[in-house]
Parts: structure tokens; C-alpha cells; sequence
């Protein structure tokens, strides 16, 4: 459950090109499929929506829509219009503290009706069954009656106390026209009860042929005992499915120690604002995101990465909020505070994962919604064929059957199917370093057939090296004195650039304490290079085919680009002023496990393509170590999305995984994109699953998590409708021709109450997935 309610302008815009907003709110008293489609619909129709999707596990409503055709206040009218309910939340609210508030509210008041229906029920059990009176007749001889009205006293609290939640969902729903579990199970218990009732104080009324009428308020008390049992354990299941996303939130201090003008204090971490200077000592967590100034340390970042190595810190590094620091004092400036950093992004994905609704589970509900209609069809029939065509006591043989019916239904399996197995795998996912976007990617995950690579930063460290200048004889710039020259030219055109390659440039000129200054003109051509003024000079720096397209004769660097390209290195050829001057070699170590995370790809049936705007020799000689067959390179980032368009156009589901700017488009356009956490923030933004570690095997380990989240809901969904089908017809009687066989409401109502319960313990197991090794 979320507790909270949020309106967020979000980046993409629907069709028309205005900003999209985002709702979120707790709905109260949905108890089943039937009543989130009814959410659903009336959330749709309210004019402006862009999509709304309700989760009845978490108990949310989630609303995208255009701020200027609708308001919160609108969506929180269409749902209490329906009977639910929508609390308010002060803008103050911790939505954390609140969401435990209500969840242990809600186990305490089920807890305490259960009690009563305990107290009042053990009792009622034993008296119906004649438990009671074994020796106590000499003591207190009591007659039929005095025995029912003494059932009736019992029962009463039960039915109007222990039941009254189902009472209230029932009449609100009929109020508004339409129907859910909760009606069933008035309707069933209120059968039994006020049959009862009618039998004890007006016996012939009911009576047959001189047959005594049979009571049954002990089954109408087992029944809202037992649904209540089941709804309690379900609840307290339902909680741990958010486990993951306590956890997570849990990883935060309460403060952080700034450095002030009268010294080090201690503040709330909500008051830590971007540029503040935050001292962290030994063994602290570490409150915000920001950039280490002073001290070296080790720290633990495996609540983001899975990597159980610490990470060493020195000036200059980045660290995350809820990291552990090991050993050493750190001073850093303050980069992202509040809903900025890292961890509070994370935890917005996984929340966002977790309300989302994959296909699978949207069929599921939109077959649950005409579920409670047509059981309260089938017990109609029940009791209307066993009335006019069963053996006597018809009547009673027509008012049991009729409850089972209505009890044994579940459509509160149905829509517990999904949600929870999608709510506890993307909380895993985020303890191992895998964020999902929505359900629907995971269900589009295990269906991929082509998964295509980016060299640099996925494949490769994304940490290019940049060697000796090579310049070409003749150029202007032979000798030591020369090659310094012609770094120090690269270096400064290559400033104004945020690629890879460029900051290679800039590391290897500042080795040689080589002092960069910036461009006074600078043009960068995606995938191709840069054109920059330096110091009066033209500075062309990019690839050997652009250098050629931009007039430069490259005769002089084929033969240097050749033996670099051979050697797996990545070249950047120069000219200056218009001439050809010279070759940088740059060389990007492959990832540790790239090899054989690419082979466990393979072996699991996919095709694998590296897709790069490398050139092609030395993306083919990276291919080569890797174990990688196919190799597209040289390729811009437009190109790259429509490498992806073609392999889809030939019925392959296509997944792109990469870390770059020049990877966005092909990440949007592939059926799943797969984002390199550590690389830039638009290709993270892309993507719809986020690998917070910088390593392949997320790729595999996220295709297996994948088919084991399909694999539990279809178990779910199978065991839910198979449930139905089922027991439907048993309840109603169908095998009694056969076997003599008749289902007992009150085992109806323990079957309906386990098979809720067992949907959930199904998609716990996923907290303990692990990827096969």
C-alpha cells in the first residue's frame, strides 16, 4: 500500500505535446478484481486521463494526465463516487510512516473482529454440534429452543460485528450498482444467518413434512471467521511484499553534519541543500549525493550495485546517499539532495514498478470483472434447480449449495495474481542492482529473441585510455616537442566534448601537465568528431571517414589507423589547419565477466549483435575476444535506432543495451531497453530496466528474473482460476449425481480464504530468487 498521493510534471509529453503529469493515491476499500476495473473505468473517463491503472496489492491508483484538462481534485470525486475512499495527506506527511501507520491499522482491526468471531464462535461450534450438553443436561436441562436462541446470542456479534466490514462493502457497492467479493460474502453468510434466524423463531415458516428445520448459524459464523482469518494473513503477506522498498528508504540517516561558519553541526537531512560542505566519518552513511573534496575512504555500495567490494573515494569521486563509508574521513560538496538523489530515484522506479501492470495481468482483470456477476448467476441457478429438482429437504439442499457457491468464489485471487508477483520481483531487482520501469517490461523480457550491445561502456569499461600521439611525417609536428604540440590542440577541441574518447584526450594531456584552454569556436558532429579554433588554429578531431568527408586528404594516417584498429584500439586522427597531422590511439580494456556473460546469452537462445559507431576493425577484434559473431559498425545514433527498427521489422523482439548519449535513441526504440546505470543520465532515462552495476551479467540475471515473475503469475493465475472452475460447480452440486458428493460452506469458506493466501505465499517465493549460476 501507498498511502500517498503525488502530482509530478514529468519529462515526456502525450501526443499533443503538453506536459504529462502524474497521480498517485491510496484507494480505500477495494476488496477484490472487480472493484479495480470499476476504479479503472471511472478513473479513464474523467477527461483529460491520459492512462490510470489500479493495483490492488498495493492498494494505488495511478494517473497520467494532462494538467490542464484535470486535477487531483477531479480524480478523487470519480473514486468516491464509486464508495471508495481517498484519504488526504498533508504535503508534510512522511508517506513512509503513514503507509506502516495504516497497514498495522488494518491488521489491528481485523485482528480484533477476528477475536470476537473466535470468542463467540468456539463456543457456537461446540453447542451445534451438542459438545456442550454432555453432562450438563442434569445440571441446566435445555430445550431445542432455549439452544437456539443461545446460538443466535452467539452468532449475532459475529455476523454484525466480525462481518460488518463485509456488510458495508456490500452495501456501498450495491448502492452504486455493481458488485465484488464482499457481496458475495454477505449475501452467503446472511443466508445461512437469517435462515437461521426464521428457524428459531419461526420454525414452520421453513418447516417440511413434520421435519425439524436445521440451523445453521455456526456456518454463517464459520464463514466470516474463516474469511477473516484468510484476509488477515493475506494482509500481513501483502506487507512484505513492499519489504524491499522499506528497505531501501530504510538505507537514508535521519541527518547529516554540515560545515558551518561556526562549525561542524548536525541537521535534518531535509534542510541539506545543494552546495552544502557534508563531513562523514568512520562507519557513517552517507546522507546525499555529491562530489568527495577532501580525504580518502573505502565504501560499501552494494545496496545499489550488488558488488560486495568496497569502492575506494578520493577527490574528485562521486558518492551516493545510503552508502556505508568504511574507513577514512570524507569531505564533499552536496550535488542532489531530497528527491534528487540516487537512492530517492531509485526508490520512485521501484514504487512506479511496483504499481504498474504488465498485458497479463490487464487480461486477468478484465476477466475478473464479470467474474462476481456470473457467480451470483450460478447461485441463483444453484438454489432454483435444487429447489425444483433436488431430493427433500430440497429447501435446505437449495440454501447450502446456493452459500457454497457464493462463499467459495475468489475473485480476490484473481487480482492478487499480478500485482504481487510484480511487486515482490522488481523488489529484488532493485537489492540486486536491477531496476524495472513497469510490469510490462518484465513480461516483454523473457520474450527476447536479439539482444544488441553497445561496445563502449557496455561491453568495454567505458574508461578509454588514450596512448602516445602518433604523427604522420611531414605534418609540422614530428619530435617530442611536435607530438606535445599536437596533444595539447586535441586536448583543447576536445573539451567542449562530454564523449568517452574526449575525456581520454583531456586525461592524457593532463599527465603531461599540459595546461587545456578552452576552444574560441567548437562544432561537435555526433558520431563523428568536433571542429574547434584553437589558438588561430582549425582543429579537425573525430574519425578518419569524417576527416575525409570535411576535405582532408588521409592518405598519410590509413596505414596508422590500420595497425591501431588491428591492435583493437580505437583511433582518433587529427588534422590541423586543413592537413592531415596525426593518429591518437585509444584503448578501452573489455569488461571483467563481458565474456562470459555473452556466452550465457547465448546459451539461454539469443542472438547476440554488437551495435556500435566504433569503426569496424576494432569493433570486430572486440567482438572476436568476447565471443560476439556479429558485429554492425560505424554507425551514428540515428542510424542505431533504425538498426533496431529493421531487426524488428523482421519479428524479432529486440533488446538494446548502453550507457551513452548516442544510445538513447536506440534504447527508446527497442522492444526492452536495457540502461547502464553508471553511464549517462539520458540513457538511463531511456531505458526500461536500469543496471545499477556496470556489468553484463545484469543482463542475464534480469531475463531469468524475468521468466521466473511470468512463470509465478501464470502459476498464480492458473491456481486462481483453476480454483474457480473447479470448485464452482462442486459447490453447486454438479458431482452429487455421481459421487454423493456435496462441498460444506464452511469448507467453501476456508478453501476461499486459503487461496488468497496461497497466491501471495506463491509470489514470495520470488524474494528469494537467485539467477542460475
Amino acid at each position: 500500500m501507498y498511502p500517498f498521493q503525488m502530482d509530478k510534471i514529468m519529462n515526456d509529453k502525450p501526443s499533443n505535446g503538453s506536459p504529462k503529469a502524474r497521480w498517485v493515491s491510496h484507494v480505500g476499500g477495494m476488496a477484490c478484481a472487480s472493484c479495480v476495473s470499476r476504479v479503472e473505468r471511472a478513473l479513464c473517463n474523467v477527461p483529460g486521463v491520459i492512462s490510470a491503472n489500479v493495483n490492488l496489492a498495493s492498494g494505488t491508483a495511478t494517473v497520467e494526465y494532462n494538467p490542464g484538462a484535470a486535477t487531483a481534485e477531479n480524480f478523487r470525486a470519480a473514486v468516491e463516487a464509486l464508495g471508495f475512499t481517498v484519504p488526504v495527506v498533508a504535503p508534510g506527511d512522511d508517506p513512509v510512516a503513514r503507509q506502516e501507520q495504516m497497514q498495522l491499522e488494518e491488521e489491528k482491526k481485523l485482528l480484533s473482529r477476528l477475536w470476537v468471531g473466535l470468542a463467540c464462535g468456539v463456543p457456537l461450534l461446540a453447542l451445534s454440534h451438542g459438545l456442550m450438553l454432555i453432562g450438563a443436561e442434569h445440571i441446566m436441562p435445555m430445550s431445542r429452543f432455549s439452544q437456539a436462541v443461545l446460538q443466535f446470542l452467539l452468532a449475532t456479534p459475529i455476523q454484525f460485528y466480525s462481518g460488518s466490514r463485509y456488510y458495508r462493502g456490500a452495501f456501498t457497492s450495491a448502492r452504486h450498482g455493481s458488485a465484488n467479493m464482499n457481496t458475495l460474502v454477505a449475501i452467503g453468510a446472511s443466508a445461512a444467518y437469517f435462515y437461521s434466524v426464521v428457524a428459531t423463531f419461526a420454525p414452520r415458516w421453513v418447516s417440511a413434512k413434520g421435519m425439524e428445520a436445521h440451523l445453521y448459524f455456526e456456518t454463517s459464523a464459520a464463514i466470516i471467521v474463516l474469511v477473516l482469518v484468510g484476509r488477515y494473513f493475506e494482509t500481513k503477506a501483502r506487507g512484505r511484499t513492499s519489504a524491499a522498498v522499506k528497505r531501501l528508504i530504510g538505507l537514508a540517516p535521519k541527518t547529516a553534519r554540515l560545515i558551518l561558519e561556526e562549525g561542524e553541526a548536525d541537521v535534518p537531512i531535509e534542510t541539506v541543500e545543494t552546495g552544502d560542505r557534508v563531513v562523514i566519518r568512520p562507519g557513517e552513511k552517507i546522507p546525499v549525493d555529491g562530489v568527495v573534496e577532501e580525504g580518502h575512504s573505502s565504501v560499501n555500495e552494494s545496496m545499489f550495485s550488488g558488488e560486495p567490494i568496497p569502492v575506494n573515494k578520493e577527490p574528485g569521486s562521486v558518492v551516493m546517499g545510503g552508502t556505508i563509508n568504511l574507513n577514512g574521513r570524507l569531505v564533499f560538496t552536496a550535488t542532489r539532495v531530497g528527491r534528487e538523489t540516487m537512492l530517492a530515484r531509485i526508490v520512485a522506479m521501484v514504487r512506479e514498478a511496483q504499481g504498474s501492470k504488465p498485458p497479463i495481468g490487464r487480461l486477468a482483470d478484465a476477466l475478473a470483472s464479470y467474474f462476481v456477476p456470473l457467480v451470483m448467476a450460478a447461485a441463483a441457478l444453484t438454489f432454483f434447480v435444487w429447489y425444483f429438482f433436488g431430493p427433500e429437504p430440497r429447501g435446505t439442499y437449495a440454501l447450502v449449495n446456493m452459500i457454497s457457491v457464493l462463499i467459495i468464489a475468489c475473485p480476490c485471487a484473481m487480482g492478487l495474481a499480478t500485482p504481487t508477483s510484480i511487486m515482490v520481483s522488481t523488489g529484488r531487482g532493485a537489492e540486486m542492482g536491477i531496476l524495472v520501469r513497469d510490469g510490462a517490461a518484465l513480461e516483454t523480457a523473457r520474450k527476447i529473441t536479439t539482444i544488441l550491445l553497445d561496445k563502449t561502456g557496455t561491453v568495454t569499461r567505458g574508461r578509454p585510455e588514450a596512448g602516445s600521439v602518433r604523427a604522420v611525417s611531414g605534418g609540422g609536428f614530428s619530435g617530442e616537442a611536435g607530438e606535445r604540440e599536437l596533444l595539447y590542440l586535441a586536448a583543447c577541441a576536445e573539451s567542449g566534448s562530454s564523449h568517452p574518447l574526449a575525456d581520454a584526450v583531456a586525461r592524457a594531456a593532463g599527465k603531461k601537465r599540459i595546461e587545456i584552454n578552452a576552444p574560441r569556436e567548437f562544432v561537435q558532429i555526433p558520431g563523428k568528431g568536433v571542429r574547434a579554433v584553437v589558438d588561430g588554429h582549425v582543429v579537425l578531431s573525430g574519425s578518419l571517414s569524417w576527416l575525409d568527408e570535411s576535405g582532408v586528404s588521409c592518405a598519410s594516417l590509413a596505414d596508422l589507423v590500420a595497425e591501431i584498429s588491428d591492435s583493437g584500439g580505437t583511433p582518433i586522427c587529427l588534422a590541423v589547419d586543413g592537413l592531415a597531422a596525426g593518429v591518437i590511439p585509444i584503448t578501452d580494456a573489455i569488461k571483467e565477466g563481458a565474456a562470459e556473460a555473452i556466452r550465457q546469452l547465448r546459451e539461454m537462445g539469443l542472438d547476440v549483435v554488437m551495435l556500435t559507431g566504433d569503426n569496424p576493425r576494432t569493433a570486430e577484434n572486440v567482438a572476436k575476444e568476447v565471443g560476439i559473431d556479429r558485429v554492425i559498425a560505424g554507425v551514428l545514433p540515428d542510424r542505431k535506432a533504425r538498426e533496431v527498427l529493421a531487426l524488428q521489422k523482421e519479428q524479432k523482439i529486440v533488446a538494446m543495451v548502453g550507457d551513452g548519449i548516442n544510445d538513447a535513441p536506440a534504447l527508446a526504440q527497442a522492444d526492452i531497453g536495457i540502461a547502464i546505470g553508471t553511464g549517462a543520465d539520458i540513457a538511463v532515462e531511456s531505458g526500461d530496466i536500469v543496471l545499477m552495476r556496470g556489468d553484463l551479467k545484469g543482463v542475464v540475471s534480469a531475463i531469468h528474473l524475468s521468466r521466473a515473475t511470468l512463470r509465478n503469475i501464470k502459476q498464480n493465475l492458473f491456481w486462481a482460476f483453476a480454483y474457480n472452475v473447479i470448485l464452482i460447480p462442486a459447490a453447486a452440486g454438479v458431482f452429487y449425481p455421481f459421487f454423493r458428493l456435496l462441498l460444506n460452506p464452511v469448507y467453501a469458506a476456508a478453501a476461499m480464504g486459503l487461496s488468497s493466501v496461497s497466491v501471495v505465499a506463491n509470489a514470495l517465493r520470488l524474494k528469494n530468487f537467485r539467477p542460475p549460476a
